[in-house]
Formats: C-alpha cells, structure tokens, sequence
C-alpha cells in the first residue's frame, strides 16, 4: 500500500538518552540513543543478537538498564512506581514475537483480555464495538469465535496486532514482526502495520532484519551496530551507503 506520512517532529513521545546495558561481561546497550515522533515509524535494524529485543523490554519496563534515562509520553518509566508504570503500559502496544495469545481462549477472549487486566469497564455494546473494529482493521472479522489452533501463522500475528489495538496505544512496539512467516504473508504484515499507523496515528518503533519488511514500513531507520545508534536515515539513503557495516544489510 502507499506509504503517506503524517508525522509530528515536534513531538517525542519516545526519548531515550546514553541508555546502557550489559549482561554479566556481555555488553548489550552501549550508549545508545533513540528519538521516536508523534505519528512516525522507526525501524531498529541489526543483526541477530545485537540486543534490539532488549532495547524494547527496556522501554517498558522488563530489563532494567544499567544506565540512561528513558522517556515514554513524558513520563521518566524508570522513576515510576509499579503502579505509575502500569497506566503508562497500557499507551504502550507491544506485539511480541511469539504473538503470546492464549491457546485456551477463544480469538474474541485474547482481544477482551487486555481490558480485564487492567479493570477497564465497558458496555457489552462499547466491548462488541471494540473487537469489531479491532478484527477489522487487521483483515480478520469473522475470527471472533475460532481457537488460536484454528488460524494459520500469519492470521495468528494478526490477531495479536488486533489485542494490542484494543487499548487505542499511543505507541506500539514491534517484536520482529515477520519472523517465522513466508515472503507473502511477510510483506502482508508490513503493509497491515503501515495500515495501522495512517488510521490510528500511533508512533511505533519496529525491530527486524527482514528488509522488505524494512523498507515497507520505515519513516527512519537506526542502525544498532555494537550496542549503539551507529546510523540512522530513512531506507533510500542507507541503501546508497558505501560504509561496509551498512552496505552488508542491503545486498
């Protein structure tokens, strides 16, 4: 689908700054840096095991980082109280890898679930409305009823997307969200995301290596490259680098 943009550059609803990471000897962050804007998809690309699953557990709150200070929506997340944190997790969408829906529910309960869990209290007819237009916007309305055993990877991913889109989240982090599908299925959900950005204006930050996935859905691109933001510019102007460290991600 085209991609139109709409994005706020003066507004941050993501701020990180001089965040550092290390496990035991092993050093994950080193210094790194991240701007997200209001309405923006930003792409964090670099190779497997280059810790940018570990740069998005640290945004809400799953990894603690060693140093740095982090920014969500204004709020210092590393300052907040457990509950403080709570609020500001439910503006956070985070589409995991694993897609992490309940086998023993069906597609309508993994969508309701978010609401019980954090008390949200709605009509039946606001809750209906909700998954509608949730199932909707990922291409799967008549889902409601089948088991995850039932759908096929792809539709899985995109029933996760669909929970996540049931708080309205300001910003929405992307867990490698084409591993594991086939390259139509692949470019499917990249376009579903660039969907999801243009009618909801949320803000995302989306970790991979898949470069079709890549240049479908960036506005930016930050090259994480031994623990830092070693580059960053958009997909046209990366792919004409002649630095080796980037050249190799898109031959």
């Amino acid at each position: 689908m085209e991609k139109i943009s709409s994005i706020d550059y003066d507004k941050k609803v993501l701020e990180i700054k001089h965040l550092t990471k290390s496990f035991g000897s092993l050093d994950v962050l080193c210094d790194m840096n991240v701007d997200l804007y209001k309405g923006e998809n930003l792409i964090v690309l670099g190779k497997s095991g280059s810790g940018k699953s570990v740069l998005l557990k640290c945004i809400v709150g799953l990894v603690v980082p060693d140093k740095g200070s982090i920014s969500v929506l204004g709020h210092d997340v590393l300052s907040l109280t457990t509950d403080e944190r709570d609020k500001i997790r439910m503006k956070i969408g985070f589409l995991f890898q694993s897609n992490a829906l309940y086998d023993s529910m069906t597609v309508r309960d993994n969508l309701e679930f978010p609401l019980r869990r954090h008390g949200i209290k709605y009509s039946k007819k606001e809750v209906d409305d909700l998954v509608k237009d949730a199932l909707e916007s990922v291409g799967l309305p008549d889902t409601g009823k089948k088991m995850p055993s039932e759908l096929s990877g792809g539709m899985k991913k995109r029933i996760a997307l669909a929970r996540t889109l049931m708080l309205r989240p300001e910003v929405i982090l992307y867990d490698e969200p084409t591993t594991g599908l086939d390259p139509i299925t692949s470019r499917e959900i990249s376009n579903l995301i660039v969907s999801v950005q243009q009618k909801y204006k949320s803000s995302s930050v989306i970790i991979t290596h898949d470069m079709k996935c890549v240049e479908i859905v960036a506005d930016r691109i930050i090259m994480l490259i031994d623990g830092k933001a070693y580059k960053e510019g958009n997909y046209e102007e990366l792919s004409k680098s002649d630095d080796p460290q980037i050249k190799s991600f898109f031959i």
